[in-house]
């Protein structure tokens, strides 16, 4: 597992764990004020629409995804990059597999557990 505040985190350090079903979460490197979290999605996976106390970055790094993000819909791809601020609802479904690179501040503590 990967520590706070790790100057090098290494992929092969991060433990996958399961973010629901079809998606592999990786904590790849955080300090209490930021974090990085590599999501893998099978094709058909959805991350259901939720909200957190934390803004969020998503950048796609691969696959095709449908989101939603406060009630508008968008269908986005490798290169794309979105922004979540604090409290909005968002999710997606993985409509080709992909990878998703989130960024948040704080970091998600919630993860951690």
């Amino acid at each position: 597992m990967i520590e706070k505040n790790q100057r090098w985190a290494y992929h092969d350090q991060s433990l996958p764990e399961s973010g629901g079903e079809g998606v592999t979460r990786r904590i790849l490197a955080y300090t209490d004020g930021l974090m990085c979290v590599e999501n893998t999605f099978q094709q058909g996976a959805v991350g259901k629409l939720h909200s957190h106390p934390h803004t969020q970055i998503t950048y796609v790094v691969s696959g095709e995804f449908s989101f939603t993000i406060d009630g508008e819909t968008h269908t986005v791809r490798p290169g794309d990059t979105l922004l979540k601020t604090d409290g909005v609802v968002h999710g997606c479904t993985c409509t080709k597999a992909g990878i998703l690179l989130d960024i948040f501040t704080p970091m998600r503590e919630d993860f951690l557990k």
